[in-house]
């Protein structure tokens, strides 16, 4: 959802980590947090922004800080989610330990990361994706209408479809490729009638890459990518969810961008240098 959104929850990691690496002169106090002229001379550096644009991000950050100070986040879901990353990256959570003090990361500062980016998360589905409204299908074509660029897809796809006669041949063959597990060829499809699940699944792989498996009923289906060629605009119905996406991208970095005038207007904020 979100490119603009996650770009700024990244960006306010990012300010979290530079806060606990620098002490210099405070600049400015919002709501009783300081901001260094480290801190703003860092943001301008990391991001290539102006000084006006790094102070107006940094507090932005502390009134978000400010906002999650109520959000607790049981220790029990810090864990799960620990757990999930290492999952996600086939390793143990010991070795994930030592590799974490190997960059100079303590368990304890990595566990305040994790809490923090929870806490951001509930942050925002609470105050920004529960206050948005779901588009009426007229909003929708307004804005697929004004925005139709946007939704340009290649004509068509070249790719190997490989088929597992089972669910346990399928994950041999993408753990090892090893063809012997797998029957295969290679199609070009045209991608104006596709359905739009497979159609939102090929064009979120790159070239070269593989598909999540697909259960055909009788066989497991998987796609390697080649090649994309060609662009057209989709139409409305098959592009109504990624129009559904859009929409929503927009509405809730809108509806946050609000939420932060608002809390600025009423914030406690002291300008000393």
């Amino acid at each position: 959802m979100k490119k603009r959104i996650l770009h700024l929850i990244a960006l306010l990691a990012l300010i979290t980590t530079l806060q606990a690496k620098m002490v210099d002169g405070i600049a400015l106090i919002v709501e009783g947090e300081a901001v260094t002229t480290a801190e703003i001379r860092a943001v301008q550096t990391q991001m290539g922004v102006s000084k006006a644009k790094a102070i107006d991000l940094l507090i932005q950050d502390r009134l978000q800080k400010a906002a999650m100070k109520s959000i607790v986040i049981p220790e029990e879901n810090i864990d799960q989610k620990i757990a999930e990353i290492a999952q996600q990256n086939n390793i143990s959570i010991p070795k994930m330990q030592k590799i974490l003090k190997a960059q100079g990361t303590s368990w304890v500062q990595y566990r305040k990361s994790i809490r923090d980016s929870l806490k951001k998360a509930r942050f925002y589905q609470d105050e920004v994706v529960a206050s948005t409204p779901d588009p009426s299908d007229d909003e929708l074509k307004i804005f697929y209408k004004n925005h139709r660029k946007e939704f340009t897809i290649p004509t068509n796809i070249t790719m190997i479809e490989y088929s597992a006669s089972s669910k346990k041949n399928m994950e041999q063959f993408l753990r090892t490729h090893k063809k012997s597990y797998v029957k295969s060829k290679k199609m070009t499809r045209h991608l104006k009638n596709l359905e739009p699940t497979i159609l939102t699944m090929l064009l979120q792989t790159p070239n070269g890459g593989y598909t999540t498996p697909l259960n055909a009923g009788d066989s497991y289906v998987v796609y390697k990518i080649l090649s994309k060629k060609g662009k057209t605009i989709m139409p409305y119905e098959a592009a109504r969810g990624a129009v559904t996406a859009k929409w929503k991208q927009q509405q809730q970095s809108n509806a946050l961008k609000d939420y932060f005038e608002k809390l600025r207007t009423r914030a406690d904020i002291q300008i000393l240098r």
